[in-house]
């Protein structure tokens, strides 16, 4: 099932590189914390027991892939965000989903080394509840697109066209 509505297209899309790198940092942030949590509660420090010994595997594969998912978030602030903002598309999507990354990012960054021992579980829950809720904005402002209204001109939706491939007018 593709990823939009059939004969829908974005305004404003990630290159193909750059949505790669969304989605792949997205997944592969989600796949380790999605793992993590019942190794932790169920088997593990969670439980009053010495750590699983999978448990640090799964930090560090949920560490670089938030080193992975900062670049992501990078390359989308520097070119989407401002372009979205400017098209006047999707903004309240779009700004949740930055501020709930940003927030992801800073609470990960607070357990790590910052956050006391004795609030790290409740610390811990709300980050994952961040997590899951990035997961669901990014989806809904994914799949939140309008269909595409073409312009006298050859655009459509504000994405020009080159020069010679748009409608010709018939004099």
């Amino acid at each position: 099932m593709p990823l939009m509505p059939v004969g829908r297209q974005s305004a404003n899309p990630l290159v193909r590189w750059q949505r790669y790198s969304v989605i792949g940092a997205g997944l592969s942030l989600l796949l380790s914390g999605v793992c993590w949590i019942p190794v932790h509660y169920l088997l593990g420090a969670g439980v009053g027991e010495l750590p699983h010994p999978v448990e640090p595997w799964l930090l560090r594969w949920h560490g670089l892939s938030a080193v992975a998912g900062v670049f992501a978030l990078g390359l989308v602030a520097a070119g989407h965000m401002s372009r979205g903002w400017a098209l006047r598309q999707r903004r309240s999507s779009g700004l949740a989903l930055g501020l709930l990354a940003g927030a992801g990012v800073a609470s990960g960054y607070a357990i790590a080394y910052l956050v006391p021992d004795s609030l790290r579980p409740v610390a811990g829950w709300a980050h994952a509840i961040m997590g899951f809720a990035i997961v669901g904005v990014g989806w809904a402002h994914r799949r939140t697109t309008k269909a595409t209204v073409p312009l006298p001109d050859g655009r459509a939706m504000g994405i020009p066209v080159p020069s010679g491939s748009g409608p010709r007018s018939t004099g």
